[in-house]
């Protein structure tokens, strides 16, 4: 006998509610999409005329082919130097044993569960004052804060997988520490690696706070350059402003769904609550 499932009202009202808000989210994307193709939109459903000349108006107007240089260059230089230092000192956390440990993993996911503004206003003035904000080298400086953790956080347990004993074979046949590591380590660390370098990716084109706080007028990332093209002033076209959001966001949700097939976000949940505790 087939049983029907009824759901309760709690159920409803849960599902109602995550139903709202795709809905409201649906609608505003929604909105900034037809209004970046729209020609005239007043007090209609639908614009009046269609055309693709606002993204041709962005691309040149707010200079979009530097901003996604300086876009690309700023995260390959986050994700380079993340991955270097990361991974070592996931290594060292996940096979050494020592007094205060748990304690040290602790203070590197404060940056992660920390909000950014907290520690980026005085850490951008530390920056100012060694001349180091202001330029690429600030804005890279200041993503490292939160991107290095993000490496520990995911390699970190992928050392811990990896079997002790295949090490010490290695090391009784003759391998020294980096032979071991470069030849052992790394191919079976490969996935661990790329997932932590899509995550700093993510994290460092969205990351508006430590950019704004530290980027100059030649070191502004995607994220940093649309919040002033809302913000200056001016007159410009809404389409305009409307077309570099979408090309903002569809960036976005290509670096998600590529994170997305490598991470599993419940695995990272379940790894930060276990460190907690």
């Amino acid at each position: 006998m087939k049983r029907r499932l009824v759901a309760t009202p709690g159920a409803w009202l849960v599902w109602g509610a995550v139903g709202f808000f795709f809905v409201m989210l649906a609608g505003v994307i929604g909105s900034v999409l037809v209004s970046s193709f729209g020609r005239r939109w007043f007090d209609t459903w639908l614009p009046e005329s269609w055309t693709d000349q606002w993204y041709g108006q962005a691309w040149t107007e707010f200079t979009l082919p530097a901003v996604l240089v300086v876009t690309i260059e700023v995260s390959m230089l986050v994700v380079l130097i993340s991955v270097l230092v990361g991974v070592p000192a996931s290594y060292v956390l996940a096979r050494r044993k020592f007094p205060g440990r748990r304690l040290l993993y602790l203070l590197f996911l404060l940056p992660i569960l920390m909000p950014p503004i907290t520690y980026g206003i005085p850490l951008a003035t530390v920056l100012y004052k060694y001349g180091f904000a202001g330029n690429m080298s600030g804005v890279v400086l200041a993503n490292l804060v939160p991107s290095i953790p993000f490496v520990i956080l995911t390699m970190t347990p992928f050392i811990e997988q990896v079997d002790p004993a295949i090490e010490r074979a290695a090391r009784m046949c003759g391998a020294r520490t980096w032979q071991v590591f470069a030849r052992i380590l790394a191919p079976l660390l490969v996935p661990g690696i790329l997932a932590a370098s899509i995550l700093v990716l993510v994290r460092t084109v969205g990351m508006f706070e430590l950019t704004f706080l530290t980027a100059g007028p030649d070191s502004q990332t995607l994220v940093v350059a649309l919040y002033y093209t809302m913000s200056a002033a001016g007159i410009r076209a809404q389409q305009s402003v409307d077309a570099m959001a979408v090309i903002y966001t569809s960036m976005m949700l290509v670096l998600l769904v590529v994170a997305l097939r490598f991470v599993n976000p419940t695995q990272l949940v379940a790894r930060v609550k276990e460190d907690v505790d």
